[in-house]
């Protein structure tokens, strides 16, 4: 997004919060992480990620996997394939996975707590730190997805 301009304003919309500068927040888009349209063909209103300065955020992920089109039928096979997709979109804003700094994570159902902590603990393994992390129990949207996660990383300042 190029240029400078306000965003955000009091509440009489006059006065800017803050000003975009050049460069400091820009879409985060990937071919590698699902990104789903609604079924008449449109867009989602949102981005796969954002970045901001040394900062991306995604947009939940669910376990759609992007080659296939399919989602699991196996919760753990869900776990393993959202955090994929996850890293893939980090990996297209400049980060990667030892430098995912928090996580939300959503569950359909608060049986699948243990095998979902079993799954991320392995996932994150190579790392030297555990991202920061709350899970919440809750009704995902879209049929036959059981869990969904968002997250934020640092950009990797050595483009490793």
């Amino acid at each position: 997004m190029a240029g400078s301009r306000e965003v955000g304003a009091w509440r009489g919309g006059h006065r800017p919060l803050f000003r975009r500068m050049p460069g400091m927040i820009e879409r985060i888009h990937t071919e590698n992480a699902p990104f789903v349209r609604f079924s008449d063909g449109t867009e989602p209103p949102l981005s796969q990620a954002i970045r901001v300065g040394d900062l991306v955020f995604t947009s939940g992920q669910g376990p759609l996997d992007p080659v296939t089109h399919e989602i699991p039928d196996d919760f753990a096979a869900q776990v393993r394939q959202v955090l994929h997709n996850l890293v893939a979109v980090f990996v297209a804003a400049g980060s990667r996975k030892d430098l995912i700094v928090k996580c939300t994570c959503y569950l359909g159902d608060r049986g699948d707590f243990a095998t979902f902590n079993r799954v991320y603990r392995e996932f994150f393994a190579d790392c030297s730190l555990l991202p920061a992390r709350t899970t919440v129990v809750t009704q995902l949207v879209r049929e036959g997805v059981r869990i969904e996660i968002d997250g934020v990383a640092a950009v990797d300042a050595t483009g490793q």
